[in-house]
């Protein structure tokens, strides 16, 4: 574990290498001669998706496994899908230093760092024709990145070890949790940059004002609540880190897993207020070779299969969240139940900076 020194330091060096990045925006090379605002060739598809390396695109996220599986049936491919674990700013650092190898094909990003990856110029000028179907901060100005799917910063809590689950941000400040709870930094992750701008709404700022977010991270971190031990499911599961800030789907997939085991969670979306926090597919415009798949691709994730693939998981599709899309009631069994999203807000989620967080969490909370 680290000590605070050197989580400290750890986390300005990501900021540093974050604001970096966002930096060199509009450095990034022509890309392959590929022609991406052509509409894409069918009969390709099949032969380009033969091999499917994703960063960040792990087939149990979000049940993407079965979305490529089925797309790829539908054009009779086979997809060996493969897929390197990383954060929204690595997949974009990646995708830019692999421009004239590319290797990468399409990544999940938290909807903030769209516009971060459209500014460095790693995705291609393409929309598909459902990204009609998106509000204009649900979608790049020029192309590359869509909203998929969204999930809700909640509270996910191993009842068996703590008996009085809190309801509200307010209720986690509590001296009954000391050293109880667990978040992922929002330096490096993305559900962790979700957290602080839904504290934000907790503590009532907003996307324009997200001090309150730090400085409720700073008092929870002074009570001591804040525990040392990393977010996962084990920690969960043993009761070192029995409470935990997650997506709520993430948390609905821990409480089937866990019931396995006997051990029993409960996900709690905070009474004084979450945010609706959207993931979003990237594709990597170098990726010329194989530039027809993805396009195809990124038109089939907002597809009625794929995006009811995306609720069985326990996620919201984008197009649900906008009254576009009938869900069946199998696709919804998972889900908690909607009075639990009251406070709940939709916010304009890629306008938020995510070098701001970084650079704030490391000064207001970490420091």
């Amino acid at each position: 574990m680290r000590t605070p020194r050197g989580l400290a330091s750890a986390l300005a060096v990501a900021a540093a290498g974050l604001i970096g990045l966002i930096g060199l925006a509009g450095c990034g090379g022509s890309g392959s001669d590929y022609d991406w605002k052509a509409a894409p060739d069918d009969a390709k598809i099949a032969a380009q998706g033969k091999d499917l390396p994703t960063y960040g695109l792990a087939p149990d996220w979000a049940d993407y496994g079965e979305v490529v599986k089925a797309f790829c049936a539908q054009h009779g491919g086979t997809c060996a899908h493969k897929d390197t674990d990383m954060s929204s700013a690595d997949e974009i650092q990646r995708f830019d230093a692999e421009q004239k190898n590319p290797v990468g094909t399409a990544s999940d990003i938290g909807l903030m760092w769209g516009p971060v990856a459209e500014a460095k110029g790693v995705v291609p000028p393409y929309l598909p024709p459902s990204a009609s179907k998106l509000k204009d901060w649900q979608k790049a100005k020029d192309g590359g990145w869509i909203a998929t799917f969204v999930g809700t910063p909640a509270f996910v809590v191993n009842v068996d070890k703590v008996k009085n689950p809190p309801k509200s941000w307010a209720d986690l400040l509590k001296p009954e949790y000391k050293g109880l709870i667990a978040t992922k930094s929002p330096a490096s992750s993305g559900t962790g940059q979700a957290m602080v701008v839904a504290a934000a709404y907790g503590n009532g700022g907003s996307i324009d004002n997200l001090g309150p977010a730090f400085d409720y991270f700073a008092k929870l971190k002074k009570a001591g609540n804040l525990s040392d031990a990393k977010m996962s499911e084990e920690t969960l599961e043993k009761g070192e880190a029995p409470i935990q800030i997650n997506y709520d789907f993430n948390g609905i997939t821990q409480k089937a897993e866990l019931a396995k085991k006997n051990v029993k969670l409960e996900v709690i979306v905070p009474s004084d207020g979450s945010i609706w926090a959207p993931s979003g597919l990237m594709i990597n415009k170098y990726n010329g070779a194989k530039g027809d798949f993805l396009k195809a691709f990124m038109d089939y994730v907002l597809s009625d299969q794929a995006q009811i693939s995306f609720a069985k998981f326990g996620a919201r599709p984008i197009r649900f969240l906008n009254g576009d899309l009938r869900l069946p009631a199998d696709a919804k069994a998972n889900w908690l139940p909607e009075s639990s999203y009251a406070g709940v807000k939709e916010v304009p989620y890629s306008k938020v900076d995510p070098a701001k967080i970084v650079s704030d969490w490391e000064a207001k909370v970490v420091a």
